[in-house]
């Protein structure tokens, strides 16, 4: 069997162990170890390989961002700040039809500003909106796929652990990956609003009204979410503005939400030391994660799939955008069965070579960056696709009393929502790199 067939069979048989819940970062260390052997017919070279291997990966400065924004998420959970985002936000919209459920995907959008991650994101609101959801009447279907829905804006906008990962991959600047994602992240949260003023106008029944809050009340409610906007400034902000580099700006931020959650009083001695080891145990899940996707993208290289792809690609006379749209549609196939990062650590090294073979009549760096913003994108999507949609997990976890089915339902307005938003970002790049240039 040749290195290239090697290569190939690999595919078949991690998704195979993903199946039999081998835990993803394993089942690529294991996969990646083994095809080196196969195509160097030794074991030495990958001995020798762990040991430096694990050091680079290890090492790497821009991976201490990952804990920092973890960090900054927890104590941000429970420092009182997604109820208030929630309160401001019901506020002004609530009393629309559909405006609680508006009121928690603006939510939502508010703590994925200051939350990297997609999962806590909709934990944390789903805590928060569920019972105001439950109160006026909303039906469960179009509750749980919005909380979920809402939670995927905890990696499209920045900051954004996803990206931080993205951009140690390809190496690009995190800053400007970040800068980039911000429009295609408010269109996101637009877009959703969209899908519930829809909803909720075809289904009238699905939805209740909360009160109109006098503008004495309204007031108040915005001004309490203060806290968010001076972390979301210090963080996002001071990265643009020079002062501080990405991984100070993500020390500042897991100091700032952590003061405000013990002024708040949602910090006392042993949350504190819950919040350092749900970030520990999230920190270790991840760094085993791009530790085995190392080895298996290593592995890959030995059998020269990538280059060999690349060359094939370009000798059929694809058009760019041809192999773009096969990629995109492999990654919403990939994102079925498969979480996000997991998604994006083991594919980006191997698709990243050959859509860079191809002209797109963008920079070297404009494109990394506008293919790493449709990659997180679709990687968005599997969080809310089944069968392995892990917002929907989490969401239907805490809404035990509706039925999966109707989740499932519920959340196709807002995945075709997200295939047209790619359209028009895949025909539309400079939405995604006019920031930057």
């Amino acid at each position: 069997m040749s290195s290239i067939e090697i290569g190939l069979w690999s595919f078949p048989v991690l998704i195979l162990l993903i199946f039999l819940r081998v835990p993803i970062g394993a089942a690529m260390l294991g996969v990646g170890t083994i095809g080196v052997y196969l195509v160097l017919g030794r074991w030495t070279p990958i001995l020798a390989q762990m040991k430096s291997l694990t050091w680079a990966t290890y090492a790497n400065y821009s991976l201490s961002i990952v804990p920092l924004f973890l960090l900054m998420g927890q104590f941000a959970a429970r420092g009182g700040m997604s109820q208030a985002l929630f309160n401001a936000a019901a506020a002004f919209v609530g009393h629309r039809k559909g405006g609680v459920a508006m009121a928690a995907i603006g939510a939502s959008a508010g703590f994925g500003s200051i939350c990297g991650s997609s999962l806590a994101t909709a934990a944390t609101m789903a805590q928060v909106a569920l019972p105001e959801l439950r109160r006026h009447g909303y039906a469960g279907g179009l509750s749980t796929a919005a909380l979920a829905a809402g939670g995927t804006l905890g990696i499209l906008i920045p900051p954004s652990v996803v990206l931080v990962i993205y951009a140690i991959l390809t190496e690009q600047n995190i800053a400007k990956l970040f800068l980039a994602a911000f429009v295609p992240g408010i269109i996101a949260a637009l877009s959703y609003l969209i899908v519930i003023a829809i909803y909720v106008r075809l289904k009238p029944e699905s939805a209740g009204q909360a009160p109109r809050l006098p503008w004495k009340d309204r007031i108040p409610a915005l001004i309490a979410v203060w806290p968010v906007a001076l972390i979301f400034f210090l963080v996002v902000g001071g990265i643009y503005l020079g002062w501080f580099t990405p991984t100070q700006a993500a020390a500042v931020g897991a100091a700032g939400t952590g003061l405000v959650a013990w002024v708040n009083g949602g910090l006392d001695r042993k949350s504190l030391l819950d919040c350092f080891k749900e970030t520990a145990v999230s920190t270790g899940m991840i760094f085993f994660i791009v530790l085995g996707a190392s080895v298996f993208n290593s592995f890959i290289a030995f059998s020269r799939l990538p280059q060999v792809g690349a060359e094939w690609v370009t000798a059929q006379g694809f058009s760019p955008m041809t192999v773009l749209i096969i990629i995109l549609v492999l990654y919403i196939i990939f994102g079925c069965i498969m979480d996000s990062l997991s998604m994006i650590v083991l594919t980006v090294p191997i698709f990243f070579p050959i859509v860079t073979a191809m002209d797109y009549g963008l920079t070297p760096e404009q494109f990394a960056i506008w293919f790493g913003i449709l990659v997180l994108m679709v990687a968005e999507i599997g969080m809310i696709t089944p069968p392995v949609g892990l917002n929907l997990f989490i969401i239907s976890a805490m809404a035990r009393e509706v039925p999966v089915r109707d989740t499932y339902k519920g959340v196709v307005p807002f995945v075709t929502a997200d295939l047209v938003r790619i359209v028009i970002l895949t025909s539309f790049p400079i939405i995604s790199i006019f920031l930057i240039s």
